[in-house]
């Protein structure tokens, strides 16, 4: 199965991608370069952190027009599963493939911290095994990571169960202490109303390995996978029990 990993200009965490999915069983990452045409030939998208064009203008809002979106926003729209981390999750705003905007912290001070983070959504595409009110420990690193979203949007969002993620303190509460940057509602990632497109501000790309802390990201990319390799099995379970008949 292999997954694309989007280069922009500015890209820092491309290699923490490539290095966290491919140190799963079945999984293999590849670069993808910003002014490429094409994705048809990968089965998920990874949209990775980092400054993409200097974060100049807003943080995503040169990225959006990259030749490379246009596949992005094809494949997405086709229903292919497309992750946004961090940079990727405000370029993935900034494209409207998903709702709401990324602005300066309320702090207006860039955070870097290990966070915790509450499921919300256990059925998504991308929380397979993780029931609901799993903790997920994520390492942040952003200076505009704070979502927010207009009161018509944000009901959308809870009544669609399209909040993900949610900043919680380690015994799972809501608390605006557990907030690192005054997210609307302790938001931590989000999806479309399709659920095939997922941004969140977590890396969990940077918690792919016990040894850098915490392995609870490398379950987002598994989940990915079983996602992908579902409809799969039964096709040829069902190609099988066809044979036999």
């Amino acid at each position: 199965m292999k997954f694309a990993v989007i280069q922009f200009p500015g890209s820092n965490c491309d290699q923490d991608c490539i290095a966290a999915i491919n140190s799963i069983e079945g999984l293999r990452a590849e670069y993808v370069w910003h002014k490429e045409t094409s994705l048809r030939d990968f089965d998920a998208i990874v949209l990775p952190g980092g400054f993409a064009y200097g974060d100049y203008l807003r943080c995503g809002a040169i990225a959006r027009f990259s030749p490379i979106m246009r596949a992005v926003v094809t494949e997405a729209r086709a229903g292919k599963l497309v992750l946004g981390t961090c940079n990727g999750f405000q370029i993935l705003c900034e494209a409207g493939l998903l709702p709401g905007a990324l602005v300066r912290n309320r702090s207006l001070r860039f955070v870097c911290e290990m966070a915790v983070t509450r499921v919300e959504v256990d059925d998504s595409p991308f929380t397979h095994g993780c029931p609901k009110g799993t903790l997920l420990r994520l390492p942040i690193a952003h200076g505009e990571g704070c979502f927010f979203a207009d009161t018509e949007t944000l009901r959308d969002l809870n009544q669609h169960r399209q909040v993900i993620l949610r900043y919680s303190d380690r015994q799972g509460r809501i608390v605006p202490e557990a907030n690192p940057n005054g997210s609307i509602e302790n938001i931590a990632g989000i999806c479309n109303r399709e659920r095939n497109v997922f941004g969140l501000m977590p890396h969990p790309d940077r918690a792919s390995d016990e040894r850098l802390g915490s392995a609870d990201g490398a379950k987002i990319f598994r989940s990915m996978m079983e996602t992908i390799n579902a409809p799969r099995r039964a096709e040829a379970g069902s190609g099988l029990a066809r044979q036999v008949a």
